[in-house]
């Protein structure tokens, strides 16, 4: 069982969610990053995502297509995301996925990525436009060298490509709460029950829903449905709007999370 099987076994034994944190590696500057992810990690993290900078986010809203932009400004390529992760494994035993697209990945080489990836302390790589059913060269790279390999599953999907997430995914599986791009939203969409229902009907696996997830309220609501909850947009817009104190508010705030994540 991987690192990230662990956690959620884990998890469940004592009836907690998954609080799945996400950061844009290298963002608002590395040294900052990195000092924000192990701070993360040690505030109650049990999943750390970290996305690589990419210069066309299709699915990220403005808040990280800001975040990737300045990445990129400072020249966070895949080589420094990394040595980012090596940074914080250094530290602790927190599973870490990589959130991508695969244009990157593909341009890197798939083996070259995932062999790289497994040697800095990475568990699992989720591509966010790579279709399940397209994903065989990724997926044996990425299984020959031990990482899972997270498939999204959102309200659009069909039973046919919701099989097909079962069938190639490990880890978990990332339920998209809404259409559309992330950011933070005020409230959970109508529909994200029988959404989860449904994905259920299709694996085991657990279920980490992402998307517009930003406040204790929201966490506690989401780990009452599914296995866990990814908060990512408002983590990245009070990093990057706190200056040199950023580390240390999003751990607070991460804790604030996690408390509620724990009443799910």
């Amino acid at each position: 069982m991987s690192r990230i099987g662990e956690r959620f076994a884990a998890l469940r034994v004592r009836g907690e969610g998954a609080l799945i944190p996400f950061l844009v590696a290298g963002d608002p500057t590395p040294a900052l990053s990195l000092e924000a992810a192990r701070a993360v990690a040690e505030a109650g993290a049990d999943v750390l995502e970290l996305g690589i900078p990419f210069s066309d986010p299709l699915a990220d809203g403005k808040v990280n297509e800001q975040a990737y932009r300045r990445a990129l400004e400072h020249g966070v390529f895949i080589p420094e995301v990394l040595a980012l992760a090596r940074g914080v494994r250094e530290r602790t035993q927190v599973p870490l996925v990589l959130m991508t697209y695969y244009n990157p990945v593909l341009q890197y080489g798939l083996e070259r990525f995932a062999d790289e990836a497994a040697a800095a302390g990475v568990d699992g790589v989720l591509v966010t436009d790579l279709p399940p059913e397209e994903a065989a060269p990724w997926q044996a790279a990425a299984r020959a060298a031990g990482l899972d390999t997270i498939f999204l599953a959102a309200p659009t999907s069909t039973a046919s490509r919701l099989e097909a997430v079962a069938g190639a995914g490990s880890g978990f599986v990332y339920c998209v709460s809404r259409t559309g791009v992330t950011g933070a939203r005020a409230d959970l969409p109508d529909g994200l029950e029988g959404m989860l229902a449904e994905v259920r009907r299709h694996t085991s696996l657990p279920r980490a829903v992402g998307f517009g997830i930003s406040s204790p309220e929201q966490v506690r609501a989401v780990c009452r449905l599914a296995e866990g909850a990814v908060v990512g947009s408002a983590l990245v817009r009070l990093l990057a709007e706190s200056g040199d104190r950023g580390p240390a508010q999003v751990a607070e705030f991460v804790r604030s999370l996690k408390a509620t994540a724990k009443e799910g």
